[in-house]
């Protein structure tokens, strides 16, 4: 496998993104033939998880305040 193949970091994310999202693109599915390493992946995820959890807590102090 050579590395120009593999999914980019922006596939990862566009991945982690429609997943929370819970869409995604048949064309995006089909495309995506070769595997995401699994590292980037979960790094992805919690990243998301963590901006995700940082957003809604900003959010609730400004309408709390």
């Amino acid at each position: 496998m050579s590395e120009a193949m593999r999914p980019g970091l922006l596939d990862v994310v566009k991945t982690v993104l429609f997943g929370a999202l819970g869409v995604r693109r048949k064309t995006d599915h089909e495309r995506q033939t070769q595997p995401v390493n699994p590292v980037y992946l979960i790094v992805a995820g919690v990243v998301f998880a963590a901006f995700f959890v940082l957003t809604l807590i900003v959010i609730v102090r400004i309408v709390v305040s």
